[in-house]
């Protein structure tokens, strides 16, 4: 076992570190004076009482009965939200999960959908089931997946290329019977092999989730009930007034895929991107915009923007070294005079989404280039504001809608009485400034609360523990 999984399992017992603890699951804790905001009215509820038992909510108040052993918190002057959501994490590549949990945690982040990981289905399973279990301290799983599935020639280390039909039926059979929560397809498959797919999970009654392959069209997919289009991917494709023409090179050379982003930026058609936001309303598809991970695109001639980022430091130097690799090769294939455009087109797209009623939850792709874990969520949150959502809907989009997407709403993503304990106390109000989800007071995971002083010591050990690796 190496030295970050120890350093996990010390946490979920509760040792003692700096003077501060963990609560144990099994505790009672009640924060006192705090501001709970009602994130799916946008209401604050000045100097409540929330009481946890275990790891459920027991009561919310003005002044509920607190049990004479509790641990009590005065939390006044601070404001309480339920925990954060990260839509489109890859915590588990690589045992990536050693340094993202705590680093997931410090930030909030108290709940991820895993999008898939080039470790065993059984591993996987195993993690899920040890943070379940409280042997590692981690987030929540809403839902995850296995290997990705993507087209011959596949060169992504978390896929597994699908050459014929039946043999995408067998995967998601596979994958139904070892416990994925859904299936994730990618860009290369053939149209064959998605079809087959589709038609598979919906005789299974297992959700669609993912990119949409070179070989279909957005339209294609949320027709064809895709639960998702991540990263709003094909939709500046789609919005071309040379939609035709981009598709056709598209499919001869997948490698051109972000100049022909570029080019389908320029030629965006506002009217035929309502019409197809319109029919994602009608198909119930919802959009994880991962907006953070296009930031490289305006910065391909200043790598120093992500080297210079003091969260670098907590990222193994084995990881760095990847991420500069790509980052080169990224430049050398998309850097043009398109890029500004297509950034802001990808921005402007996500408040089209929002204005035409299609469903958003927010997600980083964290693991992906200078997509750091946790600390890359807030980034993302901030910049939906920048691109035109109110503070309530982008906090929204992190706790509520996660938890609606999830069918998870009896238990999660409001604070009230019986609902599981994954709470986040801040120093400031989200609805106010988007910016106040970074400053963090402590978090409560599935009951254990974690103060301040706890989850810097988490991100201090972090940063010790990799520094050499």
């Amino acid at each position: 076992m190496s030295k970050i999984p120890a350093l996990l399992i010390i946490l979920s017992c509760a040792i003692v570190l700096s003077g501060q603890t963990a609560t144990p699951a099994s505790s009672t804790v009640v924060i006192t004076h705090v501001t709970v905001i009602d994130v799916t009215r946008g209401r604050l509820r000045p100097d409540m009482t929330v009481v946890v038992d275990g790891n459920r909510i027991a009561a919310v108040g003005g002044s509920p009965k607190v049990p004479h052993n509790a641990k009590v918190i005065d939390a006044s002057g601070k404001f309480l939200i339920p925990g954060l959501w990260d839509m489109h994490a890859h915590s588990l590549t690589d045992n990536r999960y050693e340094y993202a949990f705590p680093l997931l945690l410090a930030n909030g982040v108290t709940g991820i959908r895993e999008m898939g990981s080039n470790l065993s289905p059984e591993r996987v399973n195993q993690v899920r089931q040890d943070v379940s279990d409280g042997i590692l301290l981690g987030p929540r799983f809403g839902a995850l997946t296995y290997q990705i599935l993507d087209g011959p020639g596949t060169q992504v280390n978390t896929a597994t290329a699908v050459t014929t039909p039946e043999e995408g039926r067998q995967f998601v059979r596979t994958y139904k019977q070892l416990g994925a929560g859904f299936i994730k397809p990618y860009n290369l498959l053939s149209r064959e092999g998605y079809l087959a797919i589709v038609d598979e999970a919906k005789r299974l009654k297992i959700p669609v989730e993912g990119h949409v392959p070179f070989s279909m069209t957005a339209e294609e997919v949320s027709d064809l009930g895709q639960l998702t289009i991540e990263h709003n991917f094909d939709v500046l494709v789609s919005s071309s007034t040379d939609e035709v023409a981009l598709r056709k090179a598209l499919r001869a050379d997948p490698r051109r895929w972000g100049a022909i982003e570029a080019k389908a930026a320029a030629t965006f058609d506002e009217q035929k991107t309502k019409h197809l936001f319109a029919r994602f309303v009608r198909n119930g598809t919802w959009s994880c915009p991962t907006i953070i991970v296009y930031r490289q695109i305006v910065h391909l001639d200043d790598e120093a923007f992500f080297l210079n980022d003091s969260q670098m430091k907590f990222i193994p130097r084995s990881q760095r070294e990847r991420w500069h690799q790509t980052f080169a090769q990224n430049r050398q294939v998309n850097l043009n005079s398109e890029n500004r455009k297509r950034w802001e087109m990808r921005s402007r797209i996500v408040e089209m989404m929002y204005r035409a009623g299609v469903q958003l939850i927010a997600g980083t792709d964290m693991g992906a280039l200078y997509v750091i874990p946790g600390f890359s969520l807030h980034d993302e949150l901030q910049l939906m504001v920048e691109a035109g959502l109110s503070n309530l809907t982008v906090l929204q989009s992190a706790t509520i809608n996660a938890v609606k997407f999830l069918g998870k709403e009896k238990d999660l993503g409001t604070i009230e009485r019986g609902k599981l304990a994954d709470l986040v106390l801040l120093d400031g109000n989200p609805l106010d400034n988007i910016k106040n989800t970074r400053r963090i007071a402590a978090v409560m995971v599935n009951g254990r609360y974690l103060p301040k002083e706890f989850l810097q010591r988490m991100l201090d050990d972090i940063e010790a523990t990799i520094k050499n690796r």
